[in-house]
């Protein structure tokens, strides 16, 4: 099948382009078929993934998590492409006849059980093709011999369970464990004030503890610079943790998980020390093993315990 290129495109260019869209002859290719085609979706508000079994392959999978942006991956249980530079191909299935492959450029396989991570451009690029009735297909060279391996991510039965995808995304918390799990306020000299985006950082760890059941501890750790004397240092930092304590509070956060510890200066993380006027945030799950690390040095963990 051939494909129309601009004449500015070098010949070497267009005989790639046309390799990377015409049907293998050889090779291994995998998809499901028409009575086999289903797509999953797991939800919550921490995570959406909409799941597609491939046959023979393992798994295609679109996910969101809480705070972060649409990607695609392919799972497998056992390694069959090499290591490399891929194709993306959005193709029309066997019942469009005439319709032309487009190439989508290509792509990064890796090792291990996931050789396929799509960031959100080409996610979403995918999510389009199906939507369009069409087929994304990765191909890429073997581990085992020359010859092509084609995995195909079938459109069919999928715009139902994308649009509950999509409801689902809709519901998502602002923010993720990972991003909220360590947090740090600033402050100027003095102050013990809460800025407009330290009240919006700690509305998003409020929002996540408050849907997380697994939290059980909340460590807010107050701290100062050097200037002063180390009795005003210590009720400061002890200020400087408690505004923070206070507005997790007023935002719903049970009281019983907050631990309020004041430091002082004792526990620089930096030469300047606007860096080390700081309140920490530190969120612990249930299971977890505690950290018992004295916040010393600079560069070190800045949350004692």
């Amino acid at each position: 099948m051939a494909l129309r290129l601009r004449k500015t495109v070098p010949g070497m260019v267009a005989a790639f382009a046309i390799s990377a869209v015409a049907p293998a002859s050889h090779g291994a290719s995998f998809g499901a078929g028409v009575e086999t085609s289903q797509w999953y979706l797991s939800e919550s508000v921490f995570q959406c993934s909409l799941v597609h079994d491939v046959p023979g392959y393992g798994r295609a999978v679109f996910r969101r998590r809480a705070g972060e942006s649409l990607s695609f991956f392919l799972e497998t249980d056992s390694a069959m492409m090499k290591p490399g530079r891929g194709q993306l191909v959005v193709e029309a299935p066997a019942w469009r006849p005439g319709v032309a492959p487009k190439p989508l450029g290509t792509i990064n396989i890796s090792d291990g059980n996931r050789p396929v991570a799509l960031d959100t451009r080409k996610a979403l690029m995918v999510a389009r093709g199906l939507l369009d009735g069409m087929q994304p297909t990765i191909i890429r060279d073997a581990w085992y011999d020359e010859n092509p391996v084609r995995v195909q991510v079938s459109n069919i039965n999928f715009a139902g369970p994308f649009e509950q995808y999509r409801a689902c995304t809709a519901n998502l918390l602002p923010v993720n464990f990972d991003q909220v799990q360590r947090s740090k306020i600033r402050f100027s000299s003095g102050s013990k004030s809460l800025s407009q985006s330290d009240m919006k950082l700690l509305d998003n760890i409020a929002t996540f503890v408050r849907a997380d059941s697994t939290i059980e501890r909340i460590f807010v750790d107050g701290h100062t610079d050097r200037r002063g004397s180390r009795i005003d240092n210590r009720a400061l930092s002890e200020d400087r943790a408690n505004v923070v304590a206070d507005y997790l509070k007023f935002r719903g956060v049970p009281e019983d998980l907050i631990i309020v510890r004041a430091h002082g200066d004792r526990y620089p993380i930096s030469s300047r020390p606007s860096e080390n006027r700081r309140t920490t945030i530190r969120l612990q799950r249930k299971g977890e093993r505690p950290v018992f690390q004295q916040a010393s040095g600079y560069g070190g963990d800045d949350n004692a315990g």
